[in-house]
């Protein structure tokens, strides 16, 4: 029978046609006849911008009219941005399944496989405890490929705008389940992708942590020395300001990872925020808290337990804060104080810094090429932010230093040196170079007390010295040691 391209298909053309070849009819739907009579039916479908062909049955299994109804809805789901194709599929799996989780199901499946990579248990009972308050009463008994992207809404709209921060963290983790639930082959899209279309973009500046300024540190200090609270939560935070370290860091805080006697805190990878090993430099006051807390305590274990032997609350910090009434601040804050105080007040460079914060620097690429930690380096930038902590920035004049004290690194000086003010011959090169720049002629002339203010009498460095500000110049000549070797000689106060 013949037929023009113009015209569909009709149930007695397909059952005589036996000439191989495609046959079309409408909304993608072909008629495909092979070489030995078979025919079978075939869709054209366009999914996400591609061409894809599916195929409907074969007749006369199926029908003329079957093909056509179920063309129809596939060109329908394929419009509305479905894939008729892959939910065929699921079907099919799902067919074969005697019953689907539900969506409480899956989520305790996620948190259980997550919970050995997250840092401290805390996250995952707040993974819990924001499921179970706002999604399990809601859709928890619901089969895991039933949940709509409605659900979702229904789920996100009381608290999008009342409680943003909860709201955004809940819909990252629903939508976690979901792409666990994807790849187990229970369902094909993630609702808790689609919903964001729906919801109402927020606009607004990112909160930082409220921090202290760092000239008003010192002060804090005396005061958080001389409270009286717990010796534990004062130390802890003490040594949490002189370490710049996180507040995890610190409260999990182990004997086992001090070296004391090479001033020396290790964090294990497990409690660092990038799973890497951690040395901290630790200067000579953070010693003296440890061996506080080792007095106070029993040297085994934490460094810094509560009363019943357990680690501190994470708001033990927070409360301290609060009863010293320090305004907003708050422990994490003290780690932009210490930032911003080496940008201010420091000439130490960025990735000595970066480093000390334990901050990953630059890229994926750059970090696998940089393989020092700079611990040296780090160690003088502890032991300069241990001397703004203690003294404002003051760098302390030799007749300040206990007796017997190396007046560069304060370190107590050798019996075989004791007739000199200087611990080591690397230290006296130091202090000689010192003395040298405070007493050369070009450092007298700014100071206004040139060859012909001094009339040939000699001058002493300390005379000269005090009072004046560091010319830039200087401060390039001299590295950081000799830096503080010359304020400590001539008495001048830092930058602070």
């Amino acid at each position: 029978m013949p037929r023009t391209k113009s015209q569909a298909l009709t149930t007695a053309w397909v059952k005589q046609v036996t000439k191989p070849g495609a046959y079309g009819d409408g909304y993608g739907l072909t008629l495909r006849v092979d070489t030995k009579g078979n025919k079978r039916w075939i869709q054209r479908l366009t999914i996400g911008g591609r061409q894809r062909n599916t195929g409907l049955g074969s007749w006369p299994g199926v029908s003329l009219d079957e093909a056509r109804e179920k063309a129809l809805a596939n060109w329908r789901g394929a419009r509305e941005g479905r894939d008729p194709i892959a939910e065929r599929r699921m079907a099919r799996t799902n067919a074969r399944m005697p019953m689907l989780p539900t969506f409480e199901e899956v989520a305790v499946r996620v948190i259980a496989l997550r919970r050995p990579t997250w840092s401290s248990e805390k996250h995952a009972a707040q993974w819990e405890s924001s499921l179970a308050t706002y999604v399990f009463p809601a859709i928890g008994r619901e089969l895991v490929n039933a949940v709509s992207t409605a659900d979702v809404l229904a789920v996100l709209e009381p608290i999008w705008n009342t409680k943003p921060e909860t709201a955004t963290r809940v819909r990252q983790r629903m939508e976690v389940v979901f792409d666990y639930a994807i790849a187990s082959r229970w369902r094909v899209d993630n609702p808790a992708v689609a919903v964001t279309k729906a919801l109402p973009r927020r606009r607004g500046k990112k909160e930082h942590h409220p921090a202290m300024a760092y000239g008003k540190l010192p002060g804090f200090i005396q005061a958080l020395r001389a409270s009286t609270a717990d010796p534990s939560t004062k130390l802890g935070l003490e040594l949490l300001i002189l370490t710049a370290a996180r507040t995890g860091e610190v409260l999990l805080m182990e004997w086992g990872e001090v070296n004391s006697a090479a001033a020396t805190w290790t964090v294990p990878a497990s409690r660092m925020k990038a799973r890497k090993e951690h040395r901290v430099p630790l200067s000579r006051r953070a010693l003296a808290v440890l061996e506080e807390a080792r007095e106070i305590g029993t040297g085994r274990g934490l460094v810094f337990p509560s009363r019943r032997g357990k680690p501190l609350s994470n708001m033990a910090f927070n409360m301290l804060l609060r009863r010293l009434d320090v305004g907003d601040a708050v422990p994490h804050g003290f780690r932009s104080t210490f930032k911003d105080w080496t940008l201010e007040e420091t000439s130490f460079p960025w990735a000595v810094v970066e480093a000390a914060l334990a901050h990953t620097l630059g890229s994926a690429t750059e970090s696998a090429y940089a393989r020092s930690d700079l611990f040296d380096r780090r160690r003088e930038l502890m032991e300069a932010w241990e001397r703004h902590c203690e003294r404002g920035g003051i760098a302390p004049t030799a007749a300040e230093l206990p007796e017997g004290s190396c007046v560069v690194c304060h370190d107590a000086i050798p019996e075989e040196r004791s007739r000199l003010d200087t611990c080591s011959p690397g230290c006296a090169a130091i202090m000689a170079q010192a003395r040298r720049l405070a007493s050369s002629r070009e450092w007298r002339r700014r100071r206004g007390t040139g060859p012909e203010e001094d009339a040939g009498e000699e001058t002493s460095p300390v005379a000269v010295a005090v009072g004046v500000p560091l010319p830039p110049e200087t401060e390039k000549a001299l590295g950081e040691r000799a830096l503080d070797a010359f304020r400590a000689a001539c008495g001048i106060r830092d930058r602070a």
